[in-house]
């Protein structure tokens, strides 16, 4: 019988709570390989390393049955490092990144290591799922971000995605029991409202602190804003590919 073989990364780093608890429910399904950064990597998005050597490091701290390393780079070096060096070009039958420590949903997408790194494998040809818990504790509890990835990892095995597809799961900040089910939902329209902070360093120097809070402008009553907000699992089904459908043909019939 075929063993599926998954990947495992995420953006908070190898020692991260919220990347242990999903590999405990992705070990429940098959062979599993983590390969995730170092450090934290929070907010890199799509960010690769050219400038500087990559290290990667085999560490034992999740259990014998877990093969597991550690990369000095961002999660998308630790997707492309993965499917290259420890899978020696066997593509995993499923890549999952998290379990984040904050929200990706709306315009989050772009910003998160953590979805980054699942767009990277779809971009590899490999299935992929972002996992994400709208609660930055460390001391958060997983447990029903857990049994809702369970569902959703079992799913993905089942019926794999369309080549280039991946899923952006958020989870409520919610006991399990709370949370009323999944929605599967488009990602809402929203921005920053940033601001920098400025002070001095200790030689006098100016720095600046980027602050922000997220503010929703979409009122549709599908997105996956609206599902958390009401106590669902927000499933977004997304792409890598960028492309305007609507704009080509509008810009088409002007320029060309």
């Amino acid at each position: 019988m075929h063993q599926p073989l998954i990947l495992v990364t995420n953006d908070d780093g190898i020692a991260a709570p919220g990347i242990r608890a999903l590999i405990a429910v992705a070990n429940e399904f098959g062979k599993v390989v983590v390969v995730a950064p170092d450090s934290p990597q929070s907010g890199k998005g799509h960010g690769i390393t050219i400038s500087d050597p990559l290290r990667l490091n085999k560490v034992d701290i999740y259990g014998d049955d877990i093969e597991a390393y550690e990369c000095t780079g961002t999660p998308v070096d630790c997707v492309k490092l993965a499917v290259h060096i420890p899978l020696k070009n066997r593509k995993p039958d499923l890549c999952i990144s998290g379990i984040n420590h904050g929200s990706n949903a709306s315009i989050n997408i772009l910003y998160s290591g953590t979805m980054a790194a699942a767009m990277e494998a779809a971009m590899e040809g490999i299935p992929s799922i972002g996992f994400s818990l709208l609660d930055f504790s460390f001391d958060a509890d997983f447990r029903g971000a857990q049994a809702y990835a369970r569902k959703i990892i079992k799913f993905a095995l089942t019926k794999p995605l369309r080549p280039g597809q991946l899923l952006n799961v958020n989870i409520p900040k919610l006991p399990e029991a709370e949370i009323k089910g999944i929605k599967v939902c488009r990602q809402a329209k929203g921005h920053y409202t940033e601001e920098f902070a400025e002070s001095l360093d200790p030689r006098g120097q100016k720095y600046y602190w980027l602050t922000g809070v997220f503010v929703c402008n979409d009122d549709r009553t599908d997105t996956d804003i609206r599902a958390l907000e009401s106590g669902y699992v927000s499933v977004v089904p997304s792409l890598f590919d960028l492309t305007d459908e609507k704009g080509m043909q509008e810009i088409g019939k002007v320029l060309t």
